[in-house]
């Protein structure tokens, strides 16, 4: 199974709604927090953008949490999960 990645910050609120919208579909994800540059260049090179969150459910990016919410509400989300 890929891994499914949240770049984020626990002060950022929409990551707590990206984490719960992601336990609510019972999908494992790892925190990657960001806390310095180094952190930031990484997400930049992987997202293009400079916000967090930026979720990757196996493997495939999704974007942050406006992205995710829609790809749940789609039902996208559901397909990405079961790749």
């Amino acid at each position: 199974m890929k891994k499914n990645i949240i770049y984020c910050s626990d002060s950022c609120p929409f990551c707590q709604r990206a984490y719960q919208l992601l336990e609510s579909k019972g999908i494992p994800f790892k925190k990657h927090y960001v806390k310095n540059q180094n952190d930031w260049d990484e997400v930049m090179d992987k997202t293009g953008r400079n916000t967090v969150p930026q979720i990757f459910i196996n493997g495939i990016y999704v974007g942050g949490f406006d992205d995710l919410s829609a790809a749940n509400q789609s039902g996208k989300l559901d397909e990405i999960v079961l790749q």
